[in-house]
């Protein structure tokens, strides 16, 4: 690693790249090199394999086509929310044991966050404290069951219903009619989370190239991972690309690109927080089209959501998510918002997480739907198990077979914006 070099590429301008409290630039993978274990992806999937793999005492190796945690890892909305997209079909594909083994695995990614964050001191702004809000009735017999599956599994963090009023008391505003307090989700700074994840990969003795796309993968005993300057061989190869992923033909009509947007406000005074968010969690709403929204480490409100367009241009994004907060909360009209930025997560057509392996020494994980925080570093520690030769976990995702759209990757934007109108219909039911 060199310390100031020439960046090859920029992470997206957002409020997350600004406050980055760490900053390295890692070389181009250039000659012949080998590795145990080659990486292609230094997202949350990848870097967290590197850091399981490095603490087992592998030689990895990380290539990224941009910076570590440039794609949605380092953009996303930053909630940590327990749970698997997908969770029921997961659970029918095993025995008896299987809703004891969810439940295990749900939560099991959080584990992994507070453990990484405090063994390697990373400062990411790590908070407790979330609530999934309802909009409609209906929504709050959903919270009411998710209640009743906490209790009945002894989850050991505060969770309790909330209703209208301590909801408007929680969160200042009357925009919802009730909500479900879960104190062992939370929320926090993902960049910063990545980039020290990254860093304490390094400080184990995995290297990380970024600036160097891979153009292929030469399939033998060993594979061999290319880029235009260089090369690395090694006994095993995970592909940790997830959306931004267009290098193995077999994996693009797995899941749709779909974007998602965030904008931050300016720092906000200590009245509009005591009013707004005083106990400082995180917010989501229950729709397939939702809005997200926390506080940051600075006081600035994040929030965020989907909307129908391909873009990156910060007054769009701001013109687009800025009413709509609005409704939320009128009492920010004269608020200035700094930053709007989006990014890609994939979205599986079944909406189970894919993992499973192209040859049998190549690996891949992706498609989180949206519970990437969590699931990328339960994903990232499967992985590791599988490349370390222990595979029960990880089969379990492998044996639920993705769906595919055959050439999906050639009009993708186009199935995606008959999604967002489908999908608006059923949110207004």
């Amino acid at each position: 690693m060199t310390l100031n070099s020439r960046l090859t590429r920029s992470h997206a301008n957002s409020y997350y790249a600004s406050s980055a409290n760490l900053h390295f630039d890692c070389e181009r993978l250039k000659g012949e090199n080998s590795a145990d274990v080659c990486i292609v992806g230094a997202g949350f999937t990848g870097i967290s394999a590197a850091l399981h793999l490095a603490e087992k005492g592998y030689d990895v190796t990380v290539v990224e086509a941009n910076k570590v945690g440039w794609g949605a890892s380092g953009r996303n909305g930053g909630q940590m929310i327990g749970g698997i997209s997908g969770e029921n079909k997961l659970a029918s594909s095993l025995d008896a044991s299987g809703p004891s083994l969810i439940w295990d695995l749900r939560w099991a990614g959080h584990r992994i966050i507070r453990e990484r964050v405090e063994t390697y001191a990373i400062d990411c702004d790590l908070k407790h404290g979330y609530v999934d809000v309802a909009i409609k009735p209906r929504h709050l017999r959903s919270l009411e069951e998710e209640y009743r599956y906490l209790g009945e599994h002894k989850y050991p963090f505060e969770f309790r219903l909330l209703s209208k009023e301590q909801t408007q008391e929680m969160i200042g505003t009357e925009a919802y009619v009730g909500a479900l307090l879960n104190m062992g989700n939370g929320h926090l700074h993902p960049l910063n989370l990545c980039l020290g994840e990254a860093s304490a990969a390094m400080s184990l003795g995995a290297k990380i190239y970024e600036g160097s796309p891979v153009i292929r993968i030469e399939r033998d005993k060993k594979a061999t991972v290319v880029t235009d300057e260089g090369s690395v061989t090694a006994a095993s190869i995970i592909l940790a690309g997830n959306a931004y992923h267009f290098l193995e033909p077999s994996l693009r009509g797995n899941l749709l690109p779909v974007n998602s947007f965030i904008v931050a406000s300016e720092p906000l005074c200590e009245k509009l927080i005591k009013e707004i968010n005083p106990c400082d969690i995180a917010v989501c709403d229950p729709n397939y089209i939702l809005t997200y929204f926390r506080l940051s480490g600075d006081g600035r409100l994040l929030f965020g959501g989907r909307f129908t367009y391909f873009g990156s241009d910060p007054e769009v994004i701001k013109q687009n998510l800025v009413p709509r907060l609005l409704k939320i909360y009128p009492q920010l009209e004269k608020t200035k918002f700094e930053f709007g930025w989006g990014g890609t997560i994939g979205v599986p057509i079944n909406r189970v997480p894919q993992m499973g392996k192209l040859a049998k020494n190549i690996y891949y994980s992706q498609g989180y739907s949206g519970h990437g925080v969590n699931v990328t570093h339960l994903a990232g520690k499967l992985l590791s198990e599988a490349v370390a030769g222990t595979m029960e976990r990880f089969d379990i995702f492998a044996n639920i077979k993705p769906l595919t759209i055959p050439g999906q990757h050639l009009f993708r934007n186009q199935l995606v914006a008959l999604g967002m109108i489908y999908y608006k219909l059923i949110d207004s039911l």
